[in-house]
């Protein structure tokens, strides 16, 4: 063993002992030969805030300690105490509990123990092997199903589409396409400039407005038609009434979007590989939509794709923004909450079983910070959809409209 090694477990095991320590609250042993309470002559278990005492002494030393009313002896302060008669003279009891050396100063405060508890309680449950339950097993299982048989990172389906017209934001003659995509969320601000102060009629004439509307909406579209796939296949998604499973869908569409958008996006470039089509954050620009959403979107996508999720993290948290409570139009509350409540103690189980490191006690807190981010976004990703139907109208699919729309739908 090397010497920083041993070091670092020469430190673990103090740590250890002195936790230890902390649960005994005042007490030590010697031995274990037997040996008798200094205050009632009982069997004394060990010391006891600095005196050799039974657990019956102990617990009332305690008491006496944190008692608001002062003890009178009724006689001459003179009370033999055996272990009999004990309890006959509080007064003379907690004197030769002073007498024999017990401080009090070594008594725990109510926060104290309240403290001493959690400590305790925490290393026990960070020493406890972490493993899945089978029940969380099963549900990571159907929701890595769901999922792989819903999402095509390949985009082989995706086909029939409208082509990507890209010449909203020109192509100069020494620019390639690739430096055009390598937008900065610096530089977006100044990469589009809204119409929404022209007349429509003015807009109109000028035709398409947005040229990679068409493209784009085609490809939210089939994303769509994917989650909606994968959201019936979950047997959880299934038993609920049809109004909550229209206004979750309407409520999460959005975020499973961007959190399967996030499993193609490379950091390095700024591009989401989507197969044999590549698209980039101007590509948003062109399809109408504005700064306000796309810059905290691109940086949204950068802190996930930077966590390193693994499959059936992604998987797990598409099924925790599907199941969310807080949707507007939920009817079954309670039920809906005890599923996000599972799915997110099955992601931390996860974390904890899976991942190694010290990195991974930080990973679910940052996981659960992106869920909420998106949330943010998804309020601004349905104005801003209407805002370009208003603008350039019977482009979008009716899909889009219904789950960007605050009105009910029918079916799905």
């Amino acid at each position: 063993m090397n010497e920083a090694t041993g070091v670092q477990s020469i430190r673990e095991a103090l740590t250890r002992h002195n936790e230890e320590e902390e649960s005994q609250e005042g007490e030590t042993t010697e031995d274990d030969e037997p040996r008798a309470c200094g205050v009632c002559g009982d069997l004394a278990k060990g010391y006891h805030f600095n005196a050799l005492t039974c657990e019956g002494c102990k617990g009332f030393f305690r008491r006496a300690i944190k008692r608001s009313t002062q003890l009178r002896c009724r006689f001459q302060n003179k009370c033999s105490i055996t272990k009999n008669n004990r309890r006959s003279c509080q007064a003379c009891r907690f004197r030769k509990c002073q007498a024999i050396g017990m401080r009090q100063e070594m008594v725990m405060s109510e926060k104290e123990v309240k403290e001493r508890r959690i400590r305790i309680q925490t290393r026990k449950r960070l020493d406890a092997p972490v493993e899945l339950s089978s029940q969380q097993e099963e549900t990571i299982k159907e929701l890595l199903c769901s999922h792989r048989q819903s999402f095509d990172s390949a985009f082989y389906r995706f086909s029939g589409f409208r082509p990507m017209d890209r010449n909203a934001l020109p192509v100069g003659e020494d620019e390639s396409e690739s430096e055009l995509c390598s937008l900065s969320s610096t530089s977006l601000s100044g990469s589009f400039e809204t119409p929404e102060n022209q007349e429509h009629e003015e807009a109109g004439k000028k035709g398409s407005v947005f040229t990679a509307l068409p493209h784009v909406a085609d490809l939210t579209t089939y994303m769509i038609q994917d989650i909606i796939t994968f959201s019936k296949s979950l047997r959880d998604f299934q038993s609920l009434n049809m109004e909550d499973q229209i206004s979750l869908l309407k409520g999460a569409t959005f975020e499973i979007m961007q959190i399967r958008f996030n499993m193609v996006f490379n950091t390095k470039t700024g591009i989401w590989e989507c197969g044999h089509i590549t698209y980039c954050i101007n590509d948003a620009v062109r399809a109408g939509f504005q700064p306000l959403l796309l810059e905290p979107l691109l940086k949204f996508h950068h802190t996930l794709r930077d966590l390193c999720l693994q499959e059936e993290e992604y998987a797990l948290m598409q099924a925790m923004s599907l199941f969310s409570p807080d949707r507007p139009g939920v009817q079954q509350h309670r039920v809906i909450d005890e599923l996000h409540e599972n799915l997110a103690l099955t992601l931390k189980s996860w974390i904890d079983c899976k991942r190694t490191g010290p990195e991974k006690h930080l990973l679910y807190p940052k996981v659960m910070s992106c869920l909420t981010e998106m949330r943010t976004m998804n309020e601004e990703y349905s104005k801003q959809v209407l805002q370009i139907q208003d603008i350039q109208p019977d482009i979008i699919s009716p899909l889009i409209m219904e789950m960007v729309s605050k009105n009910p739908c029918s079916d799905f």
